[in-house]
């Protein structure tokens, strides 16, 4: 793959930690004081200067100078960090981040290193006086000689806190020995508004600076920083200080330091988890990769030290299965390409917070794709667009470049929007433009944003820069701003390239295509999809208004084996495909990021060729397919009995993505149905399952034997049949499970059917003991998660009232999995209102664990009330809304949540009937 040499220029050797455990101004009554800062009433009567969330611009840092002292036996830490500033306005304050910080003093040197105090006002030679203002996170330190412009200042602070008890800041985390010692260790975690709880900063991404961290520690412990040491001094008996070297230049949220007693590992090989040198201009330093025991997301790409959660980063052949094996690759692609998309170039503001995360999943497709062809990772894109397309259908989502102020508004951003919808717009992008021509443009747009800050117009002016080779490589940047947008020609016309998209990013939704045949023309016609508002209500036309897509379609027709290319820029359209064309498959390959529906029996015609042959279609285009007629029938488009006619060729179907496709439809819809108490339904949903798949189901073997589509398959079809108590499976579930048990757990299971076979033990009182016991002493975190959720399979909700309970508690399991694990009990139907009721009892628990607008708090909302489908259910979560409403108001959740609950009411009173009548019929 071309694109790679964009990712990855040397591959040399990385250090992967965690392994293995060891352990002369005159005074200024009333200076010009720029628009938003207050002025002073004086030293003694103070105001805090600043009225707004977003920091002064005028108040440059240009480099700090960071100490920290950690002890690990008080949880506590002190330090001092002096900050060069450059002024550009005269003022007399200096406003910046800190949050739960103690500020013990502060003092302005001028370039002369002189103090800019007035002594005989200050108890304290030098020390300035320092407000606080909580609310915005934000500290003035008022100087009573003003700061003039133009001119470098350094300030000087110290402070102290506790190690924070949560995943934000510098925190505390714990992890037991193999012997079952506890040991201590604090690390970071600073995206994307934390890093003022671990020093005074100032914390917004366009205020890159050098960093110089020194760590104290004791000799027991290491320290680790963005880069590498270069001096450890003894500064007294029993205390060392680790002096790192100044680090790039970089945003405050990819500072990083971990204070532990890990011992590093070094690999050097060509397979597995690689150590590699991020080189694209030049080569800037080695990257360590750390896990950390106690972690809330799946990694973050701090520069020079990446930090992972364990299973993001660990993989035990024993207890790892192929799909942990392919999520720890791709979260390792992910934080690289970070090292360019985010690191290197970051996104202005976190409105464009895409350009990092949507950047950074669509290239680890690319990266994992050229380097690991036998994961497939192509097929999994298709996955990450339609979990894309699902949000976006609704009418909460919202546009990929969105308004954030606020830390709550900013940790929102951290969505299926930016990572998902980004990266698959970059997918279509990518394909309209071609691989060369993208490929030079996002080359020109890190080369020109190295180091800097970006906006999406800096992406569309990178993407149709024509400036000349020879220009290019000479590292000039040769556009203009009147030729930078229409200068590309694509299929005879001249593309406006921020115009189309701008239609992507800066309004919200998926557009639907309906498409409809009439002798040799296709006639299109473009709508806003929404799976939540039927085209007769009347709310349709208000929703619908103002929503226009700039849309690259491409389709196939059986008259030739070219993808033809065409740009649709108004509601309606057409193109000529001749009057021997029989078919046309619109979207080809499933590059463009919108939803086709085949209007006048244009389904019919897509089944007949479905049924009659198949492979006359990509296995990309039949899961298209299959998914596009089940989202149109959530939307009232189509009939659910036409979708399941339909997945009807699935008995002919060799290729596992659309075969996993069609039967993850029926199991969604058998797992909303079971917790409906709709026992004929559901009954027959089971039995229709399992006797279309027999043969699939037959095939499989409970071994690690195969491709990674197969293993994948394997896995998949032998949970649900289990799960369906398909009697052959549940035998053969029982008896390995025995088996296990007979060994002390001595036994290694085969990887990717250990869940289903612990989860089939879990049944019985002892079975569910043991696996308790298990996952206590177990070490590996891959074992350990498998476990967990066979414990949430059981039927006895004393059982799953105690797992919730140990969550909350944080010791047996620990804090970082209970968002996982409500969510794993609401899947059972015995524990679905069981799930949702322990987030209303706890709700202001979980807000203080997991801090308001973090992912965790948002899939807690979202997991536990997905497949509520009944109008009692709708009312209960708008009344505990209503009881929430200060945090609720706040949270674009919430709204996510009521959105997906009418959907699927709606899905409930159109369908339900259908789906009896249709099930009767296939029974008979």
């Amino acid at each position: 793959m071309a694109l790679v040499r964009l990712l990855v220029l040397s591959v040399l050797h990385v250090s992967l930690i965690g392994c293995q455990h060891a352990q002369s101004s005159h005074q200024v009554s009333s200076p010009h004081h720029p628009e938003g800062e207050q002025s002073p009433l004086g030293v003694d009567n103070l105001s805090f200067p600043w009225s707004r969330l977003r920091l002064p611009r005028y108040i440059i840092p240009l480099h700090y100078r960071l100490l920290l002292h950690p002890n690990l036996t008080g949880l506590s830490f002190n330090g001092s960090v002096q900050i060069q500033i450059d002024v550009q306005n005269n003022t007399n304050w200096v406003v910046l981040h800190s949050k739960s910080l103690q500020i013990f003093s502060a003092t302005i040197l001028d370039q002369n290193l002189t103090h800019l105090s007035d002594q005989e006002d200050m108890r304290i030679v030098g020390v300035l006086p320092v407000l606080h203002n909580p609310s915005h996170e934000q500290i003035g330190i008022f100087s009573p000689r003003v700061l003039s412009s133009g001119q470098k200042y350094s300030l000087y602070i110290e402070f102290g806190a506790e190690l924070s008890e949560g995943f934000y800041g510098f925190y505390k985390s714990t992890y037991r020995t193999s012997t079952g010692g506890i040991r201590t260790l604090a690390s970071t975690h600073f995206e994307p508004t934390s890093a003022r709880m671990a020093f005074p900063c100032f914390d917004e991404p366009t205020f890159k600076a050098n960093f110089s961290v020194r760590i104290r520690r004791s000799p027991e412990y290491i320290s680790l920083s963005n880069m590498p040491v270069v001096k450890t001094v003894e500064v007294s008996a029993g205390l060392l200080e680790d002096q790192f070297a100044p680090s790039v230049k970089m945003s405050t949220y990819l500072v990083a330091f971990v204070i532990c007693d890990f011992k590093s590992v070094t690999a050097t090989t060509s397979s597995g988890v690689q150590s590699i040198t991020f080189c694209l201009l030049t080569c800037v330093f080695l990257s360590d990769l750390i896990a950390i025991p106690d972690f809330q997301s799946g990694a973050m790409e701090n520069w020079g030290l990446t930090t992972y959660r364990e299973t993001s980063l660990l993989f035990d052949p024993l207890t790892s299965s192929v799909s942990d094996k392919l999520w720890v690759t791709m979260v390792i692609g992910h934080e690289l390409a970070h090292q360019w998309f985010g690191n290197m170039v970051t996104m202005d503001w976190w409105n464009d917070i895409w350009l990092n995360e949507g950047f950074a999943r669509y290239m680890e497709y690319i990266s994992v794709e050229a380097t690991y062809p036998d994961l497939k990772v192509e097929e999994y894109l298709l996955y990450t667009c339609f979990a894309a397309i699902g949000h976006d259908s609704l009418n909460s989502s919202r546009p990929i470049s969105s308004p954030a102020d606020n830390p709550t508004q900013i940790k929102e951003m951290f969505d299926t929007v930016s990572y998902d919808k980004g990266a698959c717009v970059l997918h279509m992008l990518r394909h309209f433009l071609t691989d060369e021509v993208f490929q030079s443009g996002i080359v020109r747009y890190l080369r020109k944003f190295s180091y800097r800050n970006a906006r999406n117009q800096d992406l569309w002016d990178s993407l149709v820069n024509t400036c000349s080779e020879e220009d290019f490589i000479s590292g000039k940047h040769c556009y203009s701003s009147d030729q930078a947008t229409k200068n590309y020609l694509f299929a005879g016309e001249h593309l406006d390239l921020t115009a189309m998209m701008n239609t992507w990013t800066l309004q919200k939704g998926i557009p639907l295509i309906t498409v409809t045949r009439k002798g040799s023309r296709l006639i299109l016609r473009q709508d806003r999809f929404l799976r939540t508002v039927l085209p007769s209500d009347p709310l349709w036309p208000t929703l619908q208004k103002g929503f226009l897509w700039h849309i690259p379609l491409t389709y196939k027709t059986d008259a030739s084996s070219t993808i033809h290319r065409h740009l649709m820029t108004t509601h309606t359209d057409s193109i000529h495909i001749g009057e021997e064309v029989t078919w046309v498959k619109v979207n080809a390959d499933m590059t463009g990021y919108y939803v086709v529906h085949y209007e006048d029996g244009g389904w019919d015609g897509m089944a007949k060729l479905l049924r009659e042959n198949h492979t006359a279609l990509s296995y990309k285009d039949r899961t298209h397919l299959i998914h596009n007629a089940f989202q149109l029938v959530t939307a009232g488009h189509l009939p659910i009995n036409k979708a399941l006619d339909l997945i009807g060729y699935l008995r002919l179907e060799t290729h596992t993505v659309p075969l996993l496709q069609g039967l993850g439809y029926l199991e969604s819809f058998y797992q909303m149905i079971e917790k409906r108490n709709e026992h004929d339904v559901t009954r027959n949903l089971g039995m229709y399952i399992l006797r279309f798949f027999r043969a699939v189901i037959d095939q499989q073997t409970w071994s690690d034997s195969g491709s990674v589509s197969e293993r994948r398959l394997r896995s998949e079809v032998l949970s649900l049949a289990c799960h369906l108590n398909d009697p052959p499976c549940v035998e053969q579930a029982r008896h390995n499970f025995k088996e296990w048990l007979q060994s002390n757990g001595t036994l290694n299971l085969p990887t990717d059917v250990a869940e289903t076979v612990y989860s089939v033990g879990a049944q019985d009182d002892h079975g569910w003991a043991s696996l308790l016991h298990t996952y206590n002493v177990s070490l590996s975190e891959a074992q350990k998660n498998k476990i967990l959720y066979a414990l949430t399979c059981s039927r006895d909700t004393n059982k799953l009232q105690r797992l919730l309970e140990l969550g909350l508690e944080g010791k047996v399991i620990r804090l970082q999995d209970l968002s996982g694990l409500i969510q794993m009990v609401a899947r059972n139907p015995r524990g679905h209102h069981l799930a949702w009721n322990f987030v209303k009892k706890n709700w202001d628990l979980l807000v203080q664990k997991f801090q308001l607008g973090s992912s965790c708090i948002r899939n807690i909302l979202i997991t536990t009330t997905h497949q509520f489908s009944s109008l009692e259910d709708l009312a209960e979560v708008q009344l505990f809304f209503e009881s929430i409403k200060e945090h609720a108001s706040r949270l674009r959740a919430t709204q996510l949540v009521l959105d997906n609950l009418q959907k699927n009411v709606r899905w409930i009173q159109r369908n339900l009937e259908t789906l009896r009548s249709w099930l009767t019929e296939q029974m008979k």
